[in-house]
């Protein structure tokens, strides 16, 4: 073998070790985030139950209109861990299963225990009021492991869709967990921080119907597809944003009606 082809065997050994290397970190910090979503998951759902053993079966059928009896969902145990949790947002048949936290872009990078974490939590705009706010915006990363908001760009397709319309959010309301149910409207793509794109992120209020007007025509307009859900200026809604790859500094956005 000569000198040449032996440094170039080194160099092939040494990229592929430092692949290898990152590879691996990526898969172990998967796991690890993963694994903490599950334990917080598990952690709402298990106190629930065992609240639900010390209620009557007329308490629980009180409850069941407001609280969701299929999953379970309790979310004082998850605030008692980070006051920062401000709800649990879910999308059956997507890995979309989620507390929600509010304190600027902090967790951006950071989990629900405040360690960084290249997944980061989805988290509430600073500027959105959970009960004044007409419109609640909220962030999550687009993940290589399709966790996160990563099944946002799902909606693309009109299928995809038409199996995954609901929008389920949590919030305690009076020391209980309610559930806020919102239909998806509008799914569309457009480009952030430029003036070629839409500003969505701009609208949380609407203190006119022209200001509603003109979030809901500019949503239109980029519109995938017509889910024939219709907006008025009286209803409240939900943007879902997270990145989108086909071009730069691009977002996916999902808005939903409130039922």
């Amino acid at each position: 073998m000569s000198k040449i082809s032996k440094i170039m065997l080194m160099l092939l050994i040494v990229i592929l070790a430092i692949s290898s290397y990152f590879f691996i970190k990526k898969l172990v910090e998967n796991n690890k985030e993963n694994a903490i979503l599950s334990n917080l998951q598990d952690i709402v759902i298990e106190n629930e139950n065992t609240l639900n053993e010390n209620k009557t079966t007329d308490d629980l059928k009180k409850e069941e209109s407001n609280i969701s009896s299929k999953n379970n969902y309790n979310l004082e145990s998850i605030v008692e861990l980070n006051s920062d949790v401000v709800g649990w947002i879910k999308i059956d048949g997507t890995k979309i299963d989620y507390p929600i936290m509010q304190n600027g872009d902090y967790y951006l990078h950071k989990d629900i225990y405040k360690n960084y974490s290249s997944h980061g939590t989805p988290y509430l705009a600073q500027y959105c009021n959970l009960k004044e706010s007409d419109n609640l915006i909220i962030y999550g990363h687009h993940m290589n492991d399709n966790t996160m908001f990563s099944n946002l760009v799902k909606y693309k397709n009109y299928n995809f869709y038409l199996n995954h319309k609901k929008i389920e959010l949590f919030l305690i309301e009076n020391g209980k967990t309610i559930k806020n149910t919102y239909e998806v409207m509008i799914a569309f793509k457009t480009v952030a921080y430029s003036d070629l794109g839409f500003r969505y992120y701009t609208y949380t209020n609407f203190n006119n119907e022209e200001e509603f007007d003109n979030f809901y025509k500019n949503c239109v307009k980029l519109q995938f597809y017509n889910t024939g859900v219709k907006g008025t200026y009286k209803d409240k809604y939900i943007t879902l944003s997270t990145c989108e790859y086909s071009q730069k500094n691009g977002r996916m956005v999902v808005v939903a009606k409130k039922l």
